[in-house]
C-alpha cells in the first residue's frame, strides 16, 4: 500500500500550490448564527479556481510530476469536480489531460473541463468502470493516473483547507465537511490534528451514499451495493478510500446523513446570506448543520463549515431558489 501522508506532506502541499490556489476568506451570517443558536463560519471553497477545493489537491499532484511524467500527460476519473481542478492544473503546467466522465455529469461541469482544453471520454456509470477505463489508457498511452482521493499528494493538497482554516485564528469546537471519497476530510484531519487538535472533525454525505457513516459505525470500509440517483453527483462514492478511511477513521467524530431536498434548502440560504451558490454536494455540510447535527453537541458553540462546491446546472439553482420565494 502506498504510505498514507502526514501533516508536513501539507505544509510541503502549501507551498507547492501557493500563487495558484486561492486562500478562501471565511464567511459568516447573523441569521445563520440565529437560525442555529451557533457562531458559524463558512470556507467557501466554491470560490476556489474551478469552483471547488478539487483544484488543490490535483495542481498539488500534477506539480509535484517529473518532467517525465509530465510528457506522458495524465487520465482522471470524476463526475466534475476532479475533472475540473486536473484539466485547469494540467493547463496552467502544460500537461495534456484526458478525463473520463459518466454521460450523466452536469453539463456545467463538462464544459469546465472542455474550456480547459481537455479531452472527455464518456462512460456509462451504470454499466461500464471508470477506474478500468483509466487503466487500459494508462497502459495503452503511457498516461499517468490520477486519483480523485486516494492519493497522498492528493490528501496533502486538500489538507491545505484545513491548513487555511486552523491558521485564521478561530478557535473551533467543531467542523464538518463534505465526504465522497474522503480526500477533503483525510486532508483537514492531518491538519487540524497538528495545528487546532481540539476541534472535533464530523462529515457529511447524501443519506444514500453513507458508506463513511456505515463505516464509521462498524469500524470497517462499508461498500454500498445500490447506486441511487442523487443530485449530490461530486459524492457518489460506494466505498471509503482505502488511503483516506485510516485517517478518517481515528479523525471523525461522527457522521451525517442528508437529502437531496436538505441540500438545495442550504443552497437557498447560501445564496441569500451568504451570497455564494453552491452545488447541492457542495451544500451537504451546510445542510447536516442545518438539519439539527450538533444543535445538542456539549461545549460545540463555534463552527466550521465546509462549502466545498459551487459547479451547478442552471435548472438545479432554480429549484434551490424556488424553495424561499
Amino acid at each position: 500500500m502506498t504510505a498514507l501522508p502526514n501533516f508536513s506532506d501539507v505544509q510541503m502541499a502549501a507551498k507547492r500550490i501557493e500563487g495558484h490556489a486561492i486562500k478562501t476568506e471565511l464567511l459568516r451570517s447573523d441569521v445563520i448564527d440565529d437560525m442555529t443558536g451557533k457562531s458559524v463560519w463558512f470556507k467557501p471553497e466554491c470560490l476556489q479556481k474551478v469552483g471547488a477545493f478539487k483544484y488543490r489537491g490535483a495542481y498539488n499532484r500534477l506539480s509535484a510530476m517529473s518532467p517525465e511524467e509530465r510528457r506522458k500527460g495524465v487520465v482522471a476519473t470524476s463526475s466534475g469536480n476532479h475533472a475540473q481542478g486536473v484539466s485547469r492544473a494540467a493547463k496552467e503546467l502544460g500537461i495534456d489531460a484526458v478525463i473520463i466522465m459518466p454521460t450523466d455529469a452536469p453539463a456545467v461541469k463538462t464544459a469546465g473541463v472542455i474550456n480547459d482544453g481537455a479531452t472527455i471520454i464518456s462512460y456509462d456509470r451504470l454499466t461500464e468502470s471508470r477506474e478500468e477505463i483509466a487503466i487500459e489508457i494508462s497502459e495503452r498511452e503511457g498516461r499517468i493516473i490520477v486519483p480523485s482521493y486516494d492519493d497522498p499528494y492528493i490528501i496533502s493538497g486538500q489538507g491545505t483547507v484545513g491548513l487555511e482554516i486552523a491558521q485564521s485564528g478561530i478557535s473551533f469546537d467543531a467542523l464538518i465537511t463534505c465526504i465522497g471519497g474522503g480526500g477533503l476530510c483525510a486532508g483537514i484531519s492531518l491538519a487540524m490534528a497538528e495545528l487546532s487538535p481540539r476541534t472535533k472533525i464530523y462529515g457529511a454525505e447524501p443519506q444514500h451514499y453513507n458508506d463513511h457513516q456505515r463505516s464509521f459505525e462498524t469500524g470497517k470500509r462499508e461498500y454500498l451495493k445500490d447506486m441511487p440517483p442523487t443530485l449530490c453527483d461530486a459524492l457518489m462514492t460506494p466505498q471509503p478510500g482505502a488511503l483516506t478511511w485510516p485517517i478518517n477513521r481515528q479523525s471523525l467524530s461522527g457522521v451525517f446523513g442528508v437529502s437531496d431536498l436538505d441540500c438545495l434548502m442550504s443552497m437557498a440560504i447560501a445564496k441569500k446570506e451568504l451570497s455564494v451558490q453552491l452545488e447541492p454536494g457542495g451544500a451537504v455540510a451546510m445542510a447536516a448543520l442545518l438539519t439539527g447535527a450538533l444543535s445538542d453537541g456539549e461545549n460545540i458553540n463555534t463552527i466550521c463549515i465546509i462549502l466545498s462546491g459551487g459547479n451547478v446546472d442552471p435548472e438545479v439553482a432554480m429549484r434551490a431558489d424556488s424553495l424561499l420565494t
